[in-house]
C-alpha cells in the first residue's frame, strides 16, 4: 500500500455516491442499498480479485437484471429480497471459482456480449424517461413505459424535468473538461441545491422512495423468509453477467506488474464482494469497466486503492448520510441517463456489423431479447445463443486438406471428392471434431462407393481427445471402405485415443481401423502409415 493509492480511491469513492444511488433506482429499491452495496463491495470484493485495480462495485447490468428478478416480488418485500438475491449470486460466484468455470467466459460471444449490453444501456435510457419527466407512466418494459410518458406531455412535472436537464447539461458539458471525473457529483449537488433554495417541494427526492439509515451501517443476515426458486433463478442470471463483465474487465485493465489475471480468482473476489454487500444490506456488485477505469486514471499503483476507495465510501455514508434523501429523483434519471449513452460504443458495434451475417444475427437478437423480455431471459437467450454460435463457427470452420508424398516431405492439396480405385489418400484436418464439426467432416471425406481397394490415412497429431460423435463417423467411414475393399488408417493418434478405442471395442463394432501412434517426429507416424499402405496394394496387384 502506498500513499499515491490512499488518494487515487478518493474520486472513486466519491464517484460512487451518484452510481450507487443510481444502481439503487434501477433495481427499484432504495438508493441506500446501492450505497451500501459499493461501500462493501470495494472493501470486501478488492482484497482477493487476481486483476489487482479491478474495483467490484455496483453495475447497471447487474441493477437491472436483480430488479428484473424481483418484478413479481410485493414492494415491502423487495428490499429483503434482494438482500437474499445479492447473497445467493455471491455464493454461486465462489461456486464457480471453485469448480473452475473461469475458461467458459470466453465461450460468451463479443456480439451476444456487445447486444446485451446495448440493450441494458437502452432499458436505462427509456425506463428512466418517465422519472426524469416527473411522471407515472404506466406499460410492461421500458420501451412503452417510455411511449406512456411521452404521449402525455399534459402530465410532465416541469420542475422536475428542469432539474433533469440542469443534471443532464452539467454532465454534458463537464464530461469535456479537466472537471470530468467530478461530473456525476457535480450534477448531483447543484440541482439539489437549486431545488431546495426555490422550495420546489413537488419533485420526488430520494427519501420518499425509502428511508435513509444515519450513522454506521451495521451487518446483518439475510432474511431466508423471502426465498423462493425465481430467486435463485434471477440470482444466477446476476453471477454470469457479473462474471462476463469482470473478463472484460481483465482484459481491459491488466495488473501493472504484468501478470496474467486468474478468472477463478476474480469469480473468488466478486463472490465475497456480493456476500458482503448482502450482509450490509446492498444489491449485487460486480467488476466495473467505469470504476476501474477511474481507479486506473486516478494514479492506482495496487488492490489497495480499491479497498481505501470503499473506506473513503464508509465515511461519506456515515457523514452524509442525512443529506442523501435530499436528492431529487430526476437527478439521478439524469445520470443514469447520460451514463448509459456514454456506455454505448459505436466503434465496436460498427465492427461487430461488418464482420459478417451471424455476428449481425447475434448482436440484433440479444438487443432485442433484452429490450423486451426480463434480463432473466434475455442472459438465457444470450448464453445459449453463444453455444450455437460456437457450435455453428465450429462446423463451418473444418477444412479438409490432402497430403501429398514429395519425397520426405507432405505438401497440401484440394481434398478429392471421390476416392479413385487402388488410391492413397492422406487427409488433415483444420478444426474442431467435436459435436457438429465431426458431422461435417463425414459430409467432407471423399466418397469411397466407386473405388476399389483404396487407402484412406487420417491424421490426427495434436488431438488428445474425440467426441463420441467423431467415432461414430469414424467407424461408419472405415466400414464403407472395408465394404469395397479399402482400408483407413489413424496416424499421429495420441496414445490417450488408443487407450479409449481398444482392438475389443472396434472389433465389437465390426470396425476395422489401422493405427499408427505419434512419435516426436512431426510426419512420421503418417509417412510409415503411407508406407504400409504401398506395401498392401503392391500385395494386391501381385495377387
Amino acid at each position: 500500500m502506498t500513499r499515491t493509492d490512499v488518494v487515487a480511491g478518493i474520486p472513486g469513492a466519491i464517484g460512487s455516491v451518484p452510481d450507487g444511488m443510481a444502481s439503487g433506482v434501477l433495481a427499484g429499491v432504495s438508493p441506500v442499498h446501492g450505497l451500501y452495496a459499493s461501500m462493501a463491495g470495494r472493501l470486501f470484493g478488492g482484497f482477493s480479485t487476481s486483476t489487482r485495480l479491478m474495483v467490484v462495485t455496483t453495475t447497471s447490468a447487474s441493477a437491472l437484471a436483480a430488479g428484473s428478478a424481483l418484478t413479481g416480488v410485493a414492494p415491502d418485500d423487495r428490499p429483503a429480497a434482494l438482500v437474499l438475491l445479492t447473497f445467493i449470486a455471491g455464493v454461486a460466484m465462489i461456486l464457480a471459482a471453485v469448480l473452475r468455470l473461469g475458461r467458459y467466459t470466453r465461450f460468451v460471444s463479443h456480439s451476444v456480449m456487445t447486444g446485451f449490453l446495448m440493450g441494458i444501456a437502452a432499458n436505462i435510457v427509456f425506463g428512466q424517461l418517465p422519472t426524469l419527466l416527473g411522471t407515472d407512466a404506466e406499460g410492461e418494459v421500458s420501451v412503452t413505459k417510455a411511449f406512456d410518458a411521452l404521449t402525455r406531455p399534459g402530465d410532465v412535472d416541469v420542475r422536475s424535468l428542469m432539474l433533469g436537464l440542469t443534471a443532464l447539461f452539467l454532465m454534458a458539458g463537464l464530461a469535456r473538461t479537466r472537471l470530468r471525473l467530478f461530473a456525476s457529483l457535480a450534477a448531483l449537488i447543484v440541482p439539489t441545491l437549486l431545488m431546495l433554495a426555490l422550495g420546489w417541494s413537488s419533485v420526488t427526492q430520494v427519501s420518499d422512495v425509502g428511508a435513509i439509515p444515519t450513522g454506521f451501517p451495521l451487518p446483518h443476515l439475510p432474511d431466508l423468509a423471502t426465498f423462493t426458486p425465481g430467486l435463485v433463478g434471477g440470482a444466477l442470471a446476476v453471477a454470469v453477467i457479473v462474471l462476463v463483465q469482470g473478463a472484460g474487465v481483465a482484459e481491459a485493465v491488466p495488473n501493472p506488474d504484468g501478470s496474467r489475471s486468474e478468472p477463478n480468482r476474480n469469480f473468488t473476489g466478486q463472490g465475497i464482494g456480493n456476500i458482503a454487500a448482502a450482509v450490509f444490506r446492498g444489491m449485487p456488485v460486480g467488476g466495473s469497466v467505469s470504476q476501474t477505469a477511474l481507479n486506473s486514471a486516478a494514479g492506482a499503483r495496487t488492490r489497495w486503492a480499491a479497498i481505501w476507495s470503499g473506506i473513503w465510501m464508509l465515511a461519506i455514508l456515515v457523514v452524509f448520510a442525512g443529506v442523501v434523501g435530499r436528492v431529487p429523483m430526476p437527478t439521478l434519471a439524469a445520470i443514469l441517463i447520460i451514463a448509459a449513452v456514454g456506455s454505448i460504443d459505436t466503434a465496436r458495434i460498427t465492427a461487430i456489423w461488418s464482420s459478417g451475417f451471424t455476428s449481425r444475427i447475434a448482436l440484433t437478437t440479444t438487443f432485442v431479447a433484452t429490450l423486451f423480455l426480463p434480463v432473466t431471459a434475455a442472459v438465457g437467450i444470450g448464453v445459449s445463443l453463444s453455444l450455437v454460435l460456437q457450435l455453428n463457427q465450429e462446423a463451418m470452420d473444418l477444412k479438409v486438406v490432402r497430403l501429398r508424398v514429395m519425397g520426405d516431405r507432405l505438401v497440401e492439396d484440394p481434398a478429392p471428392k471421390q476416392l479413385s480405385d487402388n488410391e492413397i489418400v492422406i487427409l488433415d484436418v483444420y478444426g474442431s471434431l467435436f459435436y457438429a464439426g465431426a458431422r461435417t467432416l463425414q459430409a467432407r471425406l471423399p466418397d469411397p462407393a466407386a473405388a476399389r481397394s483404396a487407402v484412406v490415412i487420417l491424421r490426427l497429431r495434436g488431438r488428445t481427445t474425440v467426441s463420441a460423435t467423431f467415432l461414430t463417423v469414424i467407424a461408419d467411414y472405415a466400414r464403407r471402405l472395408d465394404s469395397v475393399g479399402g482400408q483407413l488408417c489413424l496416424s499421429g493418434v495420441d496414445p490417450r485415443i488408443r487407450e479409449v478405442w481398444t482392438d475389443d471395442l472396434l472389433t465389437a463394432q465390426g470396425i476395422g481401423i489401422e493405427f499408427f501412434t505419434a512419435t516426436p517426429v512431426i510426419g512420421e507416424s503418417t509417412l510409415a502409415a503411407y508406407a504400409q499402405a504401398r506395401i498392401r496394394l503392391h500385395r494386391e496387384d501381385d495377387a
